[in-house]
């Protein structure tokens, strides 16, 4: 895919084709977005189209620069993963000293890209803090989370956030459906009981009640953005932190079945 391809975040994708182009990209950013608001795919997108010479701006998705992304082997690009609790301090400290590398590639820029972001600890932001104050020439930082508020006021100083919430986290219909029936259920104040069993038939695995969770989030976000009928403004506000401390409950591996049913609990001291 090529930035022109994700047609939900098309004006997104334009202002940064233009600053490509213009010479006016920053070093840094915030890529923020739920889990189905394709982050990663959207900044390996971007990396595209700040190397390809072919179409600078968007990526021809053909050169050899676009295709060695694509496949993951550009030597400028460095991709920090974390280990489904955390990025740990150590692969902060590997990350600065691979930016400190003079590229070696066509595009001239070392790029990072740094998975689950706002799971860094207080100690790897502040060690990052220097790096961004202080980048290599023409280095390119991409910090993808789920909430930055999560990431130090001094990191999110120093980056321009991406926002790709909204249209672009597109919820399968099934779980948007299940999803607005039990924030229903616990809004006319439904039985314990009664909700718990229509959670353990939809969402009976890590899976699906991950997808629940990101449906619940989907419509919340949406709630805050324009308004819904499932949920006031004030109500996603407060929905929003517990359904993502019920999804870091599940990459830990609490018990799906428990995190969803205190995450019951937790919904009716908001919603009631």
């Amino acid at each position: 895919m090529s930035l022109k391809d994700y047609i939900e975040y098309s004006a997104v994708s334009e202002r940064l084709g233009e600053a490509i182009r213009s010479d006016r990209l920053s070093h840094a950013y915030i890529i923020e977005g739920d889990s189905l608001s394709q982050k990663e795919d959207f900044a390996i997108d971007m990396t595209k189209a700040v190397l390809c010479k072919e179409e600078p701006g968007i990526g021809c998705d053909k050169c050899l620069t676009c295709r060695k992304i694509e496949h993951g082997n550009y030597q400028d690009l460095y991709i920090v993963e974390s280990d489904n609790r955390s990025v740990k301090d150590k692969d902060v400290l590997q990350l600065q000293q691979d930016l400190m590398n003079v590229p070696t590639g066509e595009g001239e820029r070392n790029i990072a890209v740094v998975l689950d972001a706002d799971t860094m600890t207080v100690r790897a932001q502040n060690r990052f803090l220097k790096t961004l104050e202080e980048p290599q020439v023409g280095t390119l930082i991409m910090l993808l989370a789920e909430n930055s508020e999560k990431l130090l006021p001094t990191i999110r100083s120093r980056c321009q956030t991406i926002r790709l919430f909204g249209e672009g986290a597109e919820a399968s219909d099934d779980y948007a459906g299940v999803a607005a029936s039990i924030i229903g259920m616990v809004k006319r104040k439904a039985y314990y009981i009664e909700i718990k069993e229509r959670l353990e038939t939809e969402a009976g695995d890590r899976r699906s009640a991950e997808e629940l969770l990101d449906s619940m989030e989907h419509l919340a976000r949406n709630a805050m953005l324009g308004g819904s009928n499932v949920m006031t403004k004030e109500e996603a506000i407060g929905i929003i932190p517990l359904v993502e401390e019920t999804r870091k409950d599940i990459k830990i591996n609490v018990n799906q079945k428990y995190a969803m049913g205190d995450l019951i609990l937790k919904l009716e001291e908001v919603l009631w």
